[in-house]
Order: C-alpha cells, then structure tokens, then sequence
C-alpha cells in the first residue's frame, strides 16, 4: 500500500522548491499562468484523500499462547475479514508466564515489544480476551513514549476485578483464596492482580499491586496521565459474554461491579465510583459516544462468527480518509 505520506511529500517538497518553481516560471510567458498552475497543483495535492490500513495486535488471555492453533486462527480471521495486518504479541513463554509473570512485568514487557515494532508507530489498535486485557490497559495507560493506540476492542475482560475464584483445585487457585493479597502471591501469580475481594476492599487497595494503580482507585495515588491516555482512545469496545463464569461478576467486563464492601447489589458501570467520579476517563469517553457496551450469547470467550463480524471487525478495518493540507498536516 502507497505511504500515506510519500505522495504529497514528494509535491509538497517540489512546489517548495523556489529555485525550482522561479526558474521554471521565468520560461513561460506569462507569470500570471505559472501562479495559476502552481494553485491549481496545489488543489490535487494537498487534498488528495488517502485510506491508511492500521496494523493490529491480539493479547491473548491467561494459560494461551500465540502458538495455538486456536489464538493463530483466530488472528488469522480477524486479518481477513478487515483487511487489516495483525499479529499476535507474546510476552515471555506464552503459557506459564501468562498465569506466573505479575501483570506490571507483563505490561512492561509489552510496552517495550510494542515500541520496537516499526509497523505500529503510526498508531494501532489492540483486540484482547480475558485477562490479555489488564496488559491492553496497561499498554495504552502506562506505556511511555509508544505509539498511539487507536480502537481497543475488549473480549471478556475483568476490567473491575473479579470477586470470587472460578471452581478449581489447583495450588494456584488455593493460594489465590487463601493469601491473595499477600507479596508473594502477588509477585508470583498473575490473576492476583485483579482478584477484588469487596470484603475486603482495605487490603485490596493496600496490597493489590496491579488493579488499584490501573484504575486509579487509590485517593492518594490518582495519576492524570492514566486518564489522559485512556481518553485518547477513539473507539472502546466492551464486550461481555452472557453466560460468563469465569470473570465474576461478568458485569466486570463493563466495569461493572459491587460496592465497597457488599457483595450486593450488582451495580452497573454508570452506578460505580470509578464511572461518576471518572477516574480513568470512562465517563469522559462514554460521554462523548466513544464506548459501545456490547453483550453477546455464549460462555467466555465463546463468540460467535456473525458477533465477531459485527462487534470486532468494524474497529479495525481500514481508517477513513486523511487530507493534507498546505502544510502537511492531517485535518
């Protein structure tokens, strides 16, 4: 695809050209048909519309790696049905990191992975599932210096936090219930890091060293910039699934969620603090038609193709048309 900017910075340089533009104009033998051309050139140039194709990322959820066969279909289709380059961004070894490697690591790793990538530094745009999410987040609000993130598309995303463990055995999900607020719990398992006991909402604030930051929650620690960032998006695209029993509530995949200390009743996003008192900016983007609240049949991540097509695709097809005017700017 032609360089959005290769074409009218090619003309651009010429017109600006004056030895150029004089010499040529002192040949012909009117001074008046040489300014003529030269604005009627500008016309075309500086107005030409030009359709960019924004690149995108997947950030895969917890116990996934980009090299299944589920995540690289899924990849594939989201390609080919916007016409959009995408690629899925691993952090460390995929599987065992995604649930061991804290998710400040895993945010840091993508930031740095995301600022290296060539083909994102125009801008780009994110698709997550499940807890990929929190890295989402913490790419468009914590990372420095990188680039722009456009549309962020939300698969099932316990953005609020989640209030109870989904039912396993494992020693994973034993200290979870047990000592999930602990360092070493913390520093050793990923999902710590959003799990938001509304019981116990003193320690979450105090000792949870993900959440609490990424949504700005504590009074004293509030960080403009987080906000500024998530602001920034164009489009911001929660998506819930209607038989979700993973993320609890499901309702946390709007932001939705209970207030400090019950577990009663369920308040939707526009009801929580953090939507009234805009802590991120949610309210700022809602306001400005910017957020779709979307709920699809299906357990977790169980998304049927039509859904896909009509939820997910549209944010990443191509961008509409730029003009650049006389001085190469986008307007």
């Amino acid at each position: 695809m032609t360089s959005l900017y290769f074409f009218p910075h090619c003309f651009l340089r010429f017109l600006q050209n004056q030895s150029i533009l004089s010499s040529s104009c002192c040949m012909m033998k009117s001074f008046q048909r040489c300014a003529l051309l030269v604005r009627t050139l500008s016309v075309f140039v500086f107005f030409i519309p030009v359709t960019i194709s924004v690149p995108f990322i997947l950030l895969h959820g917890i116990r996934d790696q980009c090299s299944n066969g589920g995540t690289i279909s899924f990849t594939q289709l989201l390609s080919n049905l916007s016409s959009s380059p995408g690629s899925c961004l691993e952090i460390g070894n995929g599987e065992q990191d995604s649930v061991s490697m804290p998710l400040t690591q895993q945010a840091s790793i993508a930031c740095e992975k995301v600022k290296q990538m060539k083909e994102l530094s125009q801008g780009y745009n994110i698709v997550a599932q499940s807890q990929g999410n929190l890295v989402a987040r913490g790419l468009i609000e914590f990372c420095d210096n990188a680039p722009p993130v456009l549309n962020y598309v939300s698969l099932g995303g316990p953005h609020a936090g989640i209030a109870n463990i989904p039912k396993c055995t494992s020693p994973v999900c034993q200290l979870l219930r047990t000592d999930v607020y602990s360092d070493y719990v913390q520093d050793h398992i990923a999902p710590s890091g959003y799990i938001k006991l509304p019981n116990e909402m003193s320690k979450y604030l105090e000792h949870s060293k993900y959440l609490p930051k990424l949504n700005n929650e504590r009074p004293t620690e509030r960080n403009s910039i987080y906000k500024e960032r998530f602001t920034s998006l164009h489009n911001l695209v929660l998506v819930m699934f209607q038989g979700d029993k993973v993320v609890m509530p499901k309702e946390s995949c709007w932001f939705g969620y209970y207030p400090d200390g019950a577990t009663t009743p369920l308040l939707p996003p526009q009801q929580t603090k953090l939507y009234t008192e805009d802590w991120i900016g949610l309210k700022t983007l809602d306001a400005a038609g910017k957020v779709k609240f979307v709920s699809v049949p299906g357990e977790h991540l169980q998304m049927a193709h039509d859904d896909v097509v009509k939820h997910v695709v549209p944010y990443l097809q191509n961008h509409p048309s730029f003009f650049l005017n006389a001085d190469s700017t986008k307007i």
